[in-house]
């Protein structure tokens, strides 16, 4: 196992996509020093910025990061095997393109977490920042598979062009959940923002608290004793069921837990 500890405070961004699983392996400990890379428009050593040390004796986690990493960009981005442990804040574009392997944050996470997300695991436990498993702005590939498991909230934006696999929020999430969303599950534990499934045209969103807002190119469907979040956990209902987004031929499902929902009570005249 491999442990870096951030030497000071950063106070620029750092980017550091070569804190890696895949990259570390095969390389000396000195030649993993030597690595590059940049803080503000510096180019460093990771050696510069990290004590950096090894446990042969341990060899999962593949990597350990201890302290505040919040400002450090781009941790295990693409990364297809191993595991990376993050004992504190991670920085924005943790887990991006993550195609294997598991990334732990025991704290929050920033924006971009999981973008583009093909395969693994990504678990938060803590919050999540804006545009969580979403892609950048003008494009449209979203997260493909994987699951990412948030204990706390997310922000603004997230599973935006999701096209696969599972996003499971134990807290609350904001604006715009799922917008353009083709595949995949989004379950939120707690209470959502207004817009949720905003122009999605598939996948379905399972939101077990009070939906701020349900948006009116949305028509419910049926009311659901129970609906299913992966192969091994149920949601309990029961649940009003709106398909939409209408204004997009879409087919997607969002599923509105009726005990904390009461104000949607007037849409069942309809069914």
């Amino acid at each position: 196992m491999i442990t870096l500890t951030p030497k000071r405070t950063f106070t620029v961004p750092i980017q550091a996509a070569c804190i890696n699983v895949d990259v570390f392996t095969g390389k000396t400990l000195q030649e993993i020093k030597n690595l590059s890379i940049t803080e503000g428009k510096e180019t460093i050593t990771l050696n510069d910025a990290f004590d950096i040390t090894e446990d042969k004796t341990i060899e999962t986690p593949n990597i350990t990061l201890t302290g505040d990493f919040s400002k450090v960009k781009r941790i295990g981005q693409g990364m297809k095997t191993g595991e990376i442990v993050i004992n504190g804040d991670a920085g924005m574009h943790t887990g991006e393109k993550l195609s294997g392997g598991k990334i732990v944050v025991n704290g929050n996470s920033g924006g971009w977490t999981g973008s583009e997300m093909k395969k693994g695991l990504i678990e938060i436990h803590g919050n999540s920042g804006d545009y969580t498993a979403s892609p950048y702005r003008g494009t449209s590939t979203g997260m493909r598979g994987g699951l990412i498991i948030v204990d706390g909230d997310v922000g603004t934006d997230v599973g935006c062009y999701m096209q696969g696999g599972l996003i499971k929020i134990n807290g609350s999430a904001g604006r715009y959940l799922g917008f353009h969303m083709l595949d995949g599950t989004i379950y939120v534990g707690k209470d959502c923002s207004i817009r949720a499934g905003a122009c999605m045209t598939g996948g379905k969103i399972i939101i077990n608290g009070a939906v701020e807002l349900l948006m009116p190119t949305f028509t419910i469907d049926s009311v659901k004793p129970k609906v299913k979040i992966d192969a091994t956990q149920i949601a309990q209902g029961p649940f009003y069921v709106f398909l939409g987004d209408i204004a997009e031929h879409g087919t997607g499902k969002i599923f509105a837990l009726k005990a904390t929902n009461p104000t949607l009570s007037n849409y069942e005249k309809y069914l």
